[in-house]
């Protein structure tokens, strides 16, 4: 059976923007670039809100296809390109990008019918509304932080309150020479 995947850089004192969306904080090594390219690799879809991939839509199929990236970076863009999309929207009202379909709320029988599906993990980039709504339905299957070693101090937090605690349990944590450390968690 497929997972839900959420993978995301965040900072020290839980923040994953600025508070403007800056992500200029980033430490991007070739160990982290290893690691999303194994990811997408080993993926089937990709979960996405609807902004996140209006914003995913309008930049990586141009890097999929300039011959002026550098090969691991256009490879990357040619596997988001490639994988089938799935964007969670109310609204309806979504960017056009090839292989893409629109759910209009999370059901939890119809993500269970997805994990079902064939193909690898889902993975879920981004989407600030679309992971806390995952988290509160509790469809998440595994959680990879990419702890960048800083305090934001201010900016966008994953998770919001009003929510009771909710536990994890270690699966594994790498270091990263940037002194980004991924850590991997399940659902205790």
């Amino acid at each position: 059976m497929r997972k839900i995947v959420v993978s995301m850089w965040i900072t020290l004192d839980g923040f994953v923007a600025g508070p403007a969306d800056e992500m200029d904080w980033l430490l991007v090594d070739d160990h982290l670039q290893k690691y999303e390219r194994d990811l997408v690799d080993n993926a089937g879809a990709l979960m996405l809100g609807r902004i996140t991939h209006a914003d995913f839509a309008g930049h990586w199929p141009l890097v999929a296809r300039d011959p002026d990236q550098p090969d691991d970076v256009r490879g990357y863009a040619q596997r988001l390109d490639a994988l089938e999309k799935i964007v969670v929207s109310a609204s309806g009202d979504t960017a056009t990008w090839g292989d893409s379909r629109r759910l209009s709320h999370l059901d939890p029988d119809g993500i269970a019918e997805l994990k079902r599906g064939p193909g690898g993990d889902i993975v879920v980039y981004g989407s600030l509304t679309l992971i806390r709504s995952l988290a509160r339905l509790r469809l998440i299957d595994e959680i990879h932080l990419l702890v960048h070693p800083l305090f934001l101090r201010q900016g966008k937090a994953l998770f919001d309150g009003g929510q009771p605690p909710a536990r994890l349990e270690l699966v594994s944590a790498e270091p990263f020479a940037s002194g980004v450390v991924l850590m991997k968690y399940h659902p205790a």
